[in-house]
């Protein structure tokens, strides 16, 4: 009898520890409340090892404020080669409070003098990407959530090896569970070469020090400070077509010119900091550029250490300005509450809402938590398009035509609150209507999915939605 009691207590207390640990996000306790019923004793190992928040670690608090009090006057001096253009930002916006939200994210600030290319599927980005590493000639800064050790990973190496051999300074940035599969030969050869190659937490060490949960999939090159590249698209294979069960993918990046490429710039000094512990405060790495104010830029990033769910909140204003249109493509829909409510109430008004997903899945647990979301919103006048002519992995919001979005982020809740992510918005019409035509495109390659259609689905399916709909806050 006195053993059931213990039982009875250790589980209270497990229940309890969750609860006081979660309250900020009901929905996430759901999740953990499920794992700990399912598996008692590994559940709340689990917990305690994945669970922890990231900006509640002391060590963490001390270098937001440290990041924040160093970085100030850096980020004051990047602003001011942005004020000129407020005025002119302000002029294009349809919608104030989106324009003050936005103008206020910290250390994001709107930049004039930009040039964009978008880059359309990873053949593409790969050979604009090795023709800017081709051409560097002081530094390439190179950080990607996946590198593999394949065909493509290689073509990478021997550019990034050939420049560090000419003197470039070559640094580059891996998640170390984005890319756990690469190769101890792979790194040690960059190293041999002259290359600084450091991974973003260890699985290891991240596990051990309850951070596993917390992944950087930002990706990044900064050639010279003054071209950027940022999208979905890691080093891999796959990304050219190379996945048996996938097959194609259908991706999205950017190439920047001017002002917006110090602002990556920026982020991967920061993220190099937390890798390396090397302070990178060289003025040449923001040299001096001559790109005419041409285009409208916003880098922004957010991740776990920082104050502001930004890239959440740009989706959330973008979603509720919206007056005519949003589309939005994006491999992984598991969208918290607010851009749920946020969606409804625009096409409940009258909003064209049209949301692109795909139909081949690289997760069936995340698929099914994607599904379960889809009813409600349907019901209100969402259209969810099935991308059937590979797998679509780029991730795009385009809003009317005064802003679109282009990144690393998904729409899912790991985005939003446990991943480093990063950003571009675009404000300028040739921008967002090359990104329309590339919706429209994909569109044809799409079949809609009908409400009719849908709601006839077996039970088992439903269940299987159900089961992963309450674990969806810890995908």
């Amino acid at each position: 009898m006195i053993w059931v009691v213990c039982v009875l207590l250790l589980f209270i207390f497990q229940t309890a520890t969750i609860l006081i640990g979660e309250y900020k996000r009901p929905a996430k306790t759901v999740a953990w409340l499920v794992v700990l019923f399912i598996f008692p004793i590994i559940g709340f190992i689990m917990y305690y090892f994945l669970a922890k928040e990231y900006s509640q670690r002391k060590i963490v608090k001390r270098r937001g404020r440290r990041k924040s009090e160093e970085n100030r006057h850096q980020w004051m001096d990047l602003e001011s080669h942005t004020q000129e253009g407020k005025e002119q930002r302000y002029q294009l916006y349809e919608d104030s409070r989106l324009c003050g939200m936005l103008h206020n994210i910290p250390g994001s600030a709107i930049s004039p003098n930009n040039r964009v290319e978008v880059l359309r599927n990873a053949d593409v980005t790969y050979e604009a990407m090795l023709k800017a590493i081709e051409k560097a000639t002081e530094h390439i800064h190179f950080e990607f959530y996946t590198i593999r050790h394949d065909e493509t990973g290689m073509r990478f190496q021997e550019a990034l090896i050939r420049k560090a051999m000419e003197g470039v300074k070559v640094r580059v940035i891996y998640d170390g569970i984005g890319s756990y599969s690469l190769s101890k030969a792979y790194i040690n050869r960059c190293k041999q070469a002259g290359i600084e190659i450091y991974p973003f937490l260890r699985p290891l060490i991240a596990f051990f020090d309850k951070r596993m949960n917390y992944r950087n999939h930002r990706k990044i090159i900064v050639i010279d400070g003054l071209v950027g590249f940022v999208g979905g698209i890691n080093i891999g294979n796959e990304y050219l077509g190379g996945d048996p069960k996938l097959g194609f993918w259908r991706d999205t990046h950017l190439q920047l010119h001017g002002d917006s490429v110090y602002y990556l710039q920026q982020t991967f000094m920061t993220d190099w900091l937390f890798v390396s512990s090397e302070r990178l405060a060289d003025n040449s790495l923001f040299p001096e550029h001559d790109e005419p104010r041409s285009s409208l830029v916003q880098v922004i990033s957010s991740g776990p250490d920082a104050y502001w769910d930004a890239i959440q909140e740009m989706f959330f204003a973008g979603i509720v300005a919206a007056k005519k249109r949003i589309y939005m493509t994006t491999p992984y829909f598991i969208p918290d509450a607010s851009i749920t409510m946020a969606l409804k109430t625009a096409v409940i008004s009258g909003v064209d809402v049209r949301i692109i997903l795909p139909y081949k899945a690289d997760s069936r647990i995340v698929q099914y938590a994607s599904r379960s979301y889809l009813l409600e919103l349907m019901q209100a006048g969402v259209q969810f398009y099935l991308y059937h002519e590979g797998f679509m992995h780029a991730k795009v919001m385009i809003i009317d035509h005064i802003m679109a979005t282009v990144g690393t982020a998904n729409v899912d809740m790991r985005s939003f609150f446990s991943n480093f992510e990063l950003n571009a918005v675009m404000f300028n019409r040739d921008v967002i209507d090359r990104l329309e035509a590339d919706f429209l495109m994909d569109l044809k390659g799409c079949k809609e999915l009908k409400l009719s259609e849908f709601e006839q689905r077996s039970r088992v399916e439903k269940i299987k939605e159900v089961v992963a709909r309450l674990l969806s806050p810890l995908f």
